[in-house]
């Protein structure tokens, strides 16, 4: 069975942990023989462009020591052959749309987003 991830709430659980919990549950299910890819939509979109760094994260006197590495993660995502898809209306949206995007990520436009999901038995959205 072949799933498509679709990814909209972004940084979900960083604040607790250094990874987004979509992505990591993407990867452990990958890892365990799951067959799924991840479209980003909304804000996860940021997630697909070069040289993030969360790594000055912190509320008042509260410091994340372990900030998330997503450019890492998705890359480590895509050499495992998830394929990772950006909608690029969403890019163009947040001033992001000339961004380099991390290597092996897709754009696709919100029009063939359908289509996109056509390719896949189950779809979930996070």
């Amino acid at each position: 069975m072949k799933v498509l991830q679709v990814v909209s709430s972004a940084y979900r659980a960083t604040f607790e942990e250094q990874d987004d919990t979509v992505l990591w549950l993407t990867q452990a299910m990958k890892n365990a023989g799951g067959d799924l890819d991840v479209l980003l939509t909304g804000n996860t979109v940021n997630y697909a462009v070069v040289g993030q760094d969360a790594s000055g994260l912190k509320f008042g006197q509260w410091k994340q020591t372990q900030p998330p590495r997503i450019e890492e993660d998705l890359s480590r995502m895509i050499s495992k052959g998830i394929a990772v898809i950006a909608v690029a209306d969403d890019l163009i949206d947040r001033g992001l749309g000339d961004s380099a995007l991390i290597e092996g990520v897709r754009r696709v436009h919100r029009g063939d987003v359908a289509r996109v999901m056509s390719n896949y038995d189950q779809v979930w959205r996070w």
